[in-house]
């Protein structure tokens, strides 16, 4: 992490996400702008954490290890997302790991200056209830597909998610992961939707071919 000691673009970065908006009081003399380069981890597991972060540009990795050496992944972070407010909330340490998979920057506000200044601020409070509540919503929607439905109506959701019309990268070992699957397992359902024609695969690239049917695999994970 490299702390970047340009005010300018601090303010930028909060004045666009709307930062400032978030507390009762004026939250800049506070703020820093952090820098974590690719692959480099926001936090750990267990770890003790002095920010609370707010991801304003880059992506992020929330997963955790299980005890076979696998990695189960709970979601991506793009911006604007806030990390931290659950460990803040139960005073309690990192509880996922936070990788970043492209170079990331996060406006940081000290855990210790929050819990002296706005822990009565009716807005910042506001925020977080807010975050938390769309946190657990997603989870306990993300868990329900994974347990419910094949994984080839979850791929088929994916897919449409992240749709572009020209062709769409795919990482397909953050995929699987995300997933809950394994990489071949992955592999396989992706071969089986581009021999039917559903889609197009060259590498990493996938195209959508049959929007319709892809709709109809996933059309009850919406």
């Amino acid at each position: 992490m490299i702390i970047i000691t340009d005010n300018k673009k601090l303010t930028k970065y909060i004045y666009d996400n709307k930062i400032d908006e978030i507390f009762g009081k004026d939250i800049i003399p506070f703020a820093k702008l952090l820098f974590f380069n690719k692959n480099e981890h926001i936090c750990r597991a267990d770890e003790k954490l002095d920010y609370l972060y707010f991801l304003v540009e880059g992506r992020a990795k929330v997963y955790t290890l299980l005890r076979n050496g696998k990695i189960l992944s709970y979601r991506f972070y793009d911006s604007l997302e806030v990390i931290g407010d659950i460990e803040f909330i139960h005073q309690d340490r990192a509880n996922s790991n936070i990788e970043v998979i492209e170079n990331t920057y996060c406006i940081g506000i000290p855990i210790e200056i929050i819990k002296m200044n706005y822990l009565n601020d009716s807005s910042f409070l506001k925020y977080m209830c807010e975050s938390l509540a769309n946190k657990l919503k997603s989870f306990s929607k993300a868990s329900s597909i994974n347990l419910l439905y094949p994984l080839e109506n979850r791929v088929a959701n994916y897919l449409l998610t992240n749709n572009n019309e020209t062709g769409t990268y795919y990482n397909f070992t953050e995929m699987s992961e995300l997933l809950g699957t394994s990489y071949r397992h992955l592999l396989r359902i992706l071969d089986k939707l581009s021999k039917n024609n559903t889609i197009q695969k060259d590498g990493n690239i996938i195209q959508i071919i049959d929007l319709e049917l892809l709709k109809e695999m996933s059309e009850d994970l919406f």
